[in-house]
């Protein structure tokens, strides 16, 4: 692993936020005491995923330091968990679903500067891609990004301005735009704006466009995460299919410790090494099993048999990253705004 570089922040909230903690007493000697807490503070789609991952990370915490870890789970919107950290939600950690969410905390002081290149993989220990869950049958006969342009077609798909996952979703229908029409983005803001114009709910996180897909009836077509869209053909097993685009997109969720915070609470290393612990093999093999993509070439390969490993798929960086991206097409009168009032 990468090492980890500490550097003294002088940012006043973070200082204005920790002086008041003391004050109230709520700083702990996590590190001298038998049990530690851990408040990991994720987006929408990983709920199955670290509930077994805690498992084994607190009988991995428990081998090597000889203390008792519990893991607190909060799941939401990616873009909303990143603000509610921001706001006060006192996490050791955060496992987001993109960069920017975390560049959006590390402005605020409360996550050291060089937080990506902390971990291997840009911080990012496993991947997924974008794929369309359809019902069974897939009766409007989708099969690629034009056919959700169809006046007749439904889709769901949650809102870009709330949730990481819907950023996702709409760069890589971009992407496919991108190549249809050889970067004239005229033509391109048509395309997705007929795309968007189709949707018939925008919720505000992965999970709860699942619902309204899967659960509520509601729509033709779920745009989503390739793991979510597997773990609904697990669950609902015969009403299910998944159809990948031509083209997607390479999606990075990011990790990293909530500096101040952990500081604090004593739990930098408890909250470095739940990190670290996720490239592990056992992990690595976990995140496999909730149809997550490993970070570990190997272990990915294990699991050639479920994940298309031939999709092409353009990346963030194609767009020139999330900072640019985010500016371009989320902002406030971003191109989002412009096709979708």
């Amino acid at each position: 692993m990468k090492r980890r570089i500490r550097r003294v922040m002088t940012i006043g909230i973070a200082l204005m936020g920790i002086m008041m903690m003391t004050a109230c007493g709520n700083i702990v000697d996590a590190e001298n005491s038998s049990k530690v807490e851990l408040i990991n503070v994720s987006y929408d789609p990983t709920r199955e995923f670290f509930e077994s991952y805690n498992k084994i990370f607190t009988k991995h915490w428990k081998k090597i330091s000889g203390q008792d870890a519990t893991i607190i789970q909060s799941h939401g919107g990616s873009g909303k968990q990143a603000l509610e950290v921001v706001n006060g939600l006192e996490a050791d950690v955060v496992t987001l679903a993109l960069e920017y969410d975390i560049d959006a905390i590390e402005n605020e002081g409360m996550i050291d500067e060089g937080w990506i290149d902390e971990y291997d993989n840009d911080s990012s220990p496993y991947t997924s891609t974008i794929v369309f869950l359809v019902r069974k049958g897939n009766p409007k006969g989708i099969k690629d990004w034009d056919d959700l342009t169809e006046k007749n077609v439904g889709i769901i798909t949650p809102n870009p301005k709330t949730s990481g996952g819907a950023r996702w979703n709409y760069m890589a229908a971009w992407a496919y735009a991108d190549e249809k029409y050889s970067g004239d983005e005229d033509k391109m803001k048509d395309f997705i704006s007929k795309i968007y114009g189709n949707v018939l709910v925008l919720d505000s996180g992965a999970r709860g466009a699942t619902t309204s897909f899967v659960v509520n009836g509601q729509g033709d077509v779920l745009i989503a995460w390739e793991n979510e869209a597997y773990l609904s053909m697990q669950d609902y097993p015969g009403e299910f299919e998944i159809v990948t685009p031509s083209v997607s997109i390479l999606a990075q969720p990011s990790v990293a410790v909530v500096d101040s915070v952990a500081r604090y609470k004593g739990t930098e290393k408890a909250a470095a090494e739940y990190i670290n612990y996720l490239y592990s093999d056992e992990a690595q093999r976990i995140a496999a099993d909730n149809y997550f993509r490993p970070s570990n070439e190997d272990v990915l390969k294990e699991y050639s048999d479920i994940f298309d490993l031939n999709v092409k798929m353009a990346t963030i960086n194609d767009f020139g990253g999330w900072k640019e991206v985010q500016k371009k097409h989320f902002s406030e009168g971003g191109i989002f705004d412009s096709i979708y009032s």
